[in-house]
């Protein structure tokens, strides 16, 4: 299933150590998705926000809410499609410990 840039990002610094407390910068933003990508990946970062949404889904919206704020502002607007990057099932127990 296609998905946005947004989303793979706003998952990346959803399973980052970057804390909505930090009120972090675009940069420091980008650095957090940046790492966190070469880390655990795409497919990592998916399932780190699946078990957080399965094991506390009240908190998991309002830091996804944030992580999405935080991206969009970091990250300028194109005109490309925004279907860009596709991921693959990944299995929970295999996921890396979020943050």
């Amino acid at each position: 299933m296609p998905v946005s840039l947004d989303a793979v990002r706003a998952e990346a610094l959803f399973a980052s150590s970057l804390q909505s407390t930090d009120h972090p910068a675009p940069e420091q933003v980008r650095d957090a998705v940046t790492a966190t990508l070469r880390r655990w990946g795409v497919q990592g970062c998916a399932a780190c926000v699946a078990g957080e949404f399965g094991d506390h889904p009240d908190v998991a919206v309002v830091r996804m809410r944030w992580a999405l704020a935080e991206v969009r502002a970091a990250y300028p607007s194109t005109p490309a499609p925004a279907t860009l990057v596709t991921t693959a099932a990944t299995h929970v127990e295999d996921a890396p410990a979020c943050r």
